[in-house]
């Protein structure tokens, strides 16, 4: 990165955010380590505990109703990791089970060497694609009945399909630029080289990211000096998950906030690092040892779904979200099973664990306060 800036000049923070995470030879990503208790540098509700995928199967249910109970149902879990997600979902026995094909899709290598230890992994052919001709001369067509199927990608497969492309906290890590409003305009914070070390320079923002800005900040003073982030990788992901589907939804589970709230909060408020469960230091230090990931603007998220033809259905907090899931009833249930039974029955353990799930999935100050964008294409 050092090179590259020496021969280009500064690089864009999302040019660094790429690299950084995403380099094949010294990513974050790469190192196969991202989310999890053991080894992991940072937890998300997956790694709570089942609690949260269970929820999940009950979601996948109800699209799966809404959109006709079709079969094959393809269910995208996007920034799968190391597939716990997964896992949690199939344990659940969901309805759609006979229909569904289940894909996680990862960049990482390394995290997809650790799906196929844990989950029966078809090939993608045999998930994805028709399966027998009807007749001689007839198209494939695929087999009814025979979910559910697992295969895993490392990007989103080719269309169209009936089904859910899922993301849990994957748009925070989507590379984005940062800008900060200035009196005459817009700077672009921009990453070089001094001495040894990284650091940020501002420069003006070129017109087609001052534009950007300027749609992000619409109707709202923003103070000079104050920073936003302007997604460059989300609109294209967008696009690329509506692309895919005939007919679904794109669910999206992640930190977001008004872009006047991250004005106001200030960089150090929205822009984060992890490393070893733990904030990290500046995303310019020792890059690719910790994760790089930031608050996306709401308003950004509802731009780029409607180029993508994707219509806003639900936003709301993950808490609510989980509650009208039915989470309310499931931890009622587990508080009953663990006062009725022994301490040490592992029962009651497992009971015992569900609820403190609860508490960490529905924290209002915690996973609770993450924003559900639920998005629909033709429904």
């Amino acid at each position: 990165m050092a090179e590259r800036i020496r021969r280009q000049g500064p690089l864009s923070f999302d040019d660094w955010m790429e690299a950084a995470l995403y380099d094949s030879e010294g990513g974050f990503f790469t190192r196969a380590a991202g989310a999890g208790r053991s080894g992991g540098d940072f937890i998300t509700s997956v790694e709570v505990g089942s609690l949260f995928g269970t929820l999940v199967a009950r979601a996948a249910d109800d699209w799966w109703d809404q959109l006709g109970q079709p079969d094959p149902f393809l269910v995208i879990d996007a920034g799968a990791g190391r597939g716990q997600l997964a896992r949690d979902v199939l344990r659940a026995e969901p309805r759609c089970a006979a229909a569904l094909r289940y894909v996680l899709v990862e960049r990482s290598g390394g995290l997809r060497a650790v799906q196929s230890e844990h989950l029966p992994l078809e090939s993608a052919e045999l998930v994805l694609g028709p399966a027998v001709p009807p007749e001689p001369d007839d198209e494939p067509v695929a087999v009814p009945g025979t979910g559910p199927m697992v295969t895993a990608l490392e990007g989103l497969p080719a269309g169209p399909a009936i089904g859910v492309v899922f993301a849990n906290e994957l748009v925070d890590n989507l590379p984005f630029r940062i800008v900060e409003r200035t009196a005459e305009g817009w700077n672009e914070i921009r990453v070089g080289e001094v001495g040894a070390s990284f650091a940020e320079v501002a420069l003006p923002a070129d017109e087609s990211l001052a534009v950007r800005a300027d749609r992000l900040a619409d109707g709202i003073a923003i103070p000079a000096g104050s920073r936003i982030p302007v997604p460059t990788a989300l609109p294209e992901w967008l696009r690329s998950a509506a692309a895919m589907l005939r007919r679904g939804v794109v669910a999206i589970v992640d930190y977001a906030a008004p872009v006047e709230e991250l004005a106001a909060r200030g960089q150090a408020g929205w822009l984060r690092t992890y490393r070893a469960q733990q904030r990290g230091s500046s995303p310019l230090d020792h890059p690719g040892s910790q994760d790089i990931t930031a608050d996306v603007p709401i308003e950004a998220l509802r731009r780029a779904a409607a180029a993508a033809g994707l219509s806003v259905l639900t936003e709301t907090t993950q808490a609510e979200w989980l509650r009208s899931l039915g989470v309310d009833a499931l931890v009622e249930e587990a508080r009953v099973a663990w006062h009725g039974r022994s301490a040490n029955d592992l029962a009651a353990l497992t009971a015992r664990s569900r609820v403190h799930e609860a508490d960490a999935l529905l924290d209002p100050g915690g996973l609770g306060a993450h924003r559900v964008t639920i998005l629909g294409k033709k429904l």
